[in-house]
């Protein structure tokens, strides 16, 4: 089995983190429902992690109202 070393790294606004930590996680809650392997799911829970890590949106009282305002942004409706 060859290693994987090599990493990948790439930049998200914060709005757009946020608008993916939160399609992630609805993701997992249907995982059962999904014909999703291990090694996917390996893949999915990392990235929610490292999302949910980064971002202190995630646990705001007023999660919902940021993650509507974020995927405002992204639609360019908070110019």
């Amino acid at each position: 089995m060859p290693s994987d070393i090599e990493s990948v790294q790439f930049q998200l606004s914060k709005s757009e983190a946020l608008v993916l930590f939160d399609w992630l996680a609805k993701i997992d809650e249907k995982v059962d429902d999904l014909s999703t392997d291990q090694a996917e799911q390996h893949v999915i829970w990392k990235v929610e992690g490292l999302l949910e890590s980064a971002l202190t949106d995630v646990l705001a009282s007023n999660y919902h109202e940021r993650l509507n305002d974020a995927k405002q942004n992204i639609l360019g409706m908070n110019d």
